[in-house]
């Protein structure tokens, strides 16, 4: 397939790109800066320029594809100033809207788009489990990823499937939400955060690459689709498993005043509130997780960590 993959040098989509170059797929990337040798469209190019902040993307530059993964997003951990809320929501909802907007226009359309979402979507629910049906939550996290997913609605009325990656905790070599832990834990300084009750729907970085691939097959799956690891586990369960993995104790609690100290209303949108997500729909459309429970997951990911730290 020829593919189009904006964020192809970000966690996620840097193992995505990579993984599907892997497959023999032609990638071609969406930059902001400008393009290197061969890209800006041209035949055979690998990156093509655009410009969300401007509403600059050239129809034909993207016209041809099979299919595009939309991968962009500012990071959300770090204080919600007023400023940071307005890039938060501009590098999700604008982006998309742009991308989904001059896609819907093309005489040669995508046949699919995958797009980026998130679980922040059903908000703070206990251990409610919850499952691509559930309701939306509330908070600025939810309404962002309502606003965020019905950006893509232009592409969705012109007949091109649309899928949007509701995304967990990320488990990744490095960087994503278990780089920060990992000193402390190491330090004999980590634990649950809070109460620790509540859950945290992680995923392994292999099967977001893993989900991806298949929803790309997968061409009656459309919609919301959560991208989370079948087995859920609460913040405390999460502490434990990472401190036997690494073998220490990991018994003293994160004191949520700490990290609303550290990261103000960001910590209570990821960190502090949780929400039981289960894969659903990948389940019943055939995927198989390569990592299912936490700890095979988490040794995986930090003999992969050790590995890119020499």
């Amino acid at each position: 397939m020829r593919l189009l993959i904006s964020a192809a040098s970000g966690l996620i989509g840097s193992a995505v790109a990579a993984g599907l170059a892997a497959d023999q797929h032609e990638i071609v990337r969406l930059v902001r800066r400008s393009p290197g040798p061969g890209g800006g469209g041209e035949a055979g190019g690998r990156e093509i320029r655009w410009d969300p902040g401007s509403g600059m993307l050239d129809p034909s530059a993207v016209e041809g594809f099979d299919a595009v993964v939309h991968l962009s997003g500012a990071p959300i951990i770090g204080r919600w100033t007023a400023a940071k809320k307005v890039a938060i929501r501009a590098s999700r909802v604008d982006t998309t809207a742009l991308l989904a907007g001059v896609l819907a226009k093309l005489a040669r359309p995508p046949a699919t788009l995958l797009v980026a979402s998130a679980i922040g979507f059903y908000g703070d629910r206990g251990d409610e489990s919850l499952t691509e049906e559930s309701a939306p939550g509330t908070g600025w996290m939810a309404e962002l990823c309502r606003a965020w997913e019905a950006a893509a609605e232009p592409a969705a009325r012109r007949a091109i499937r649309v899928a949007h990656l509701r995304t967990g905790l990320v488990l990744a070599p490095t960087g994503g939400a278990l780089a920060p832990m990992l000193l402390p834990f190491r330090l004999g300084l980590g634990g649950p955060v809070s109460s620790g009750r509540q859950y945290w729907s992680w995923v392994a970085i292999d099967d977001v690459v893993g989900a991806v691939r298949h929803l790309l097959a997968a061409t009656d799956v459309r919609g919301p689709v959560n991208v989370t690891a079948p087995y859920p586990v609460t913040s405390r369960e999460f502490a434990r498993t990472l401190g036997s993995v690494l073998r220490r104790p990991a018994v003293l609690p994160v004191p949520a005043f700490a990290l609303r100290l550290a990261f103000g209303e960001s910590a209570d949108a990821a960190l502090l509130t949780g929400s039981r997500v289960l894969p659903a729909k990948l389940q019943a459309s055939g995927f198989s997780f390569r990592y299912p429970h936490l700890e095979p997951a988490l040794r995986h990911v930090l003999e992969r960590h050790k590995g890119t730290n020499g």
